[in-house]
């Protein structure tokens, strides 16, 4: 099976679906959160890496966001990973239906009031 999101020079494409019979579908997910709070802000950039790992076995998938602003970007960050992880997910699905996107977190952050934070075990902030 190939990748349907995927053309033949290996770019991203949208899969055309006119071809296709209208079906009741339905889908479930779930997702925890704590405390989803966030501000408006204007972004500087924002860069998104994503990394084979096979420990996982996957991907990791890392953004750093920045801002000149009265307030941090966090949110965003784990905003553009979460999204980047279900993108990878819709282009997968057709081969694989037991991803698991997990542990969105914070690893970093510099500036601001509260200063610089790092999470154990990470080494680069960016």
């Amino acid at each position: 099976m190939t990748l349907s999101h995927i053309d033949q020079t290996g770019a991203a494409r949208m899969v055309d679906i006119s071809e296709k019979s209208p079906t009741t579908r339905t889908a479930i997910a779930i997702c925890e959160i704590s405390m989803p709070l966030c501000h408006s802000i204007p972004i500087s950039t924002v860069d998104v890496k994503i990394t084979m790992d096979e420990n996982i076995p996957g991907y990791q998938i890392q953004a750093i966001v920045k801002t000149k602003a009265e307030t941090g970007v966090e949110m965003e960050a784990l905003t553009a990973v979460t999204v980047a992880a279900l993108t990878l997910y819709d282009m997968a699905k057709a081969l694989e239906k037991t991803m698991v996107i997990s542990n969105v977190r914070l690893v970093g952050k510099m500036g601001g009031k509260s200063g610089d934070f790092c999470a154990v075990g990470v080494d680069y902030l960016g």
